[in-house]
């Protein structure tokens, strides 16, 4: 790809200086959390990369190709510095023991990104709450309801202490967009609570010059996505033809240019409990994603995809 990308648009990164900056990207390990920690090492932030699956074990989402050391190194390589811990988000004592290692290294936690999920494997779409495997939709809740509010509950005093601390709370669709049923109750719920996570911790950070926001990417062009594709983020555009949606796919840097810019907004706290979009942040803070272009997925979706209007995915690019 060159620098103009190519659709021939000249790529617009963000451009802020985190030197000195505590991250804590909680689901690391692939896809968007990897982008974020990256992006946020970009812009010079020490940043903690946490996961399940290490070069010695593998969780439950299946993929031993994308570990927490190889985000770490990327981080590291891209101007920052990345440091990897193994951690299950689940086990109250584990993060608790992580906290206290952040605390006792660097004294200061500045952005909490809640990045925790893994599991697009449970989903059964389209079948009815007496019809879904019960265990598969109860892990949902586990996995993206219970590990945001035990990593919240251990993180947010450490980064309470200073104000212009930042939590993000990651998830699928903005609030707008997920007013539509996702298709899956316990998938709908989990996706949806993010939103009032955030919500609810903006009114509790604010006494604190905290800010709390939902935040969203489009359609993903993850390693797993594009793995179901049997493409390349070289060669993502030949998965149109199997998918026309995907037109209007993004890669995972558009996120962590997104998280990048808000947490070097020193305003950032007028968006305190408010659900965003990458897209939507990527017009705000005047950034593109690698290839020049900028994909404002959830626009698509309501006026082309529900709305019936005659457009091309790149008229939304």
């Amino acid at each position: 790809m060159t620098e103009h990308g190519e659709t021939g648009r000249a790529d617009r990164p963000v451009v802020a200086d985190l030197t000195g900056r505590v991250a804590l990207v909680a689901g690391a390990t692939r896809g968007a959390g990897r982008a974020m920690a990256v992006e946020l090492g970009r812009a010079g932030a020490l940043v903690y990369v946490t996961g399940r699956t290490t070069r010695e074990r593998v969780s439950e989402v299946g993929r031993p190709s994308e570990t927490i050391e190889q985000t770490a190194e990327l981080v590291t390589a891209a101007g920052g510095t990345g440091i990897a811990v193994a951690v299950d988000h689940l086990e109250p004592s584990a993060v608790k023991a992580l906290t206290e290692r952040i605390d006792r290294e660097q004294g200061r936690l500045d952005v909490l990104v809640n990045s925790l999920w893994g599991g697009d494997r449970l989903i059964e779409f389209e079948t009815a709450l007496w019809d879904l495997d019960l265990d598969n939709g109860l892990r949902m809740f586990r996995l993206g309801i219970d590990s945001h509010v035990i990593t919240g509950h251990f993180a947010l005093p450490l980064l309470i202490r200073r104000p212009g601390g930042l939590v993000v709370e990651i998830t699928d669709g903005t609030a707008d967009f997920n007013r539509a049923y996702r298709g899956n109750l316990c998938f709908d719920l989990t996706k949806n609570a993010p939103h009032r996570i955030a919500f609810g911790l903006a009114a509790e950070l604010k006494e604190h010059g905290g800010t709390a926001v939902s935040l969203t990417p489009g359609f993903l062009r993850s390693e797993e996505m594009l793995d179901h594709f049997g493409v390349t983020e070289e060669s993502w555009r030949d998965a149109v033809a199997q998918e026309r949606h995907f037109a209007i796919a993004e890669s995972p840097a558009l996120i962590g240019r997104a998280v990048t810019a808000l947490a070097a907004d020193p305003d950032k706290e007028r968006f305190s409990g408010r659900s965003l979009s990458s897209g939507q942040l990527a017009k705000v803070y005047d950034f593109t994603d690698t290839d020049g272009s900028r994909p404002d997925c959830f626009r698509y979706f309501e006026e082309v995809v529900f709305g019936g209007k005659a457009a091309s995915p790149e008229d939304y690019r």
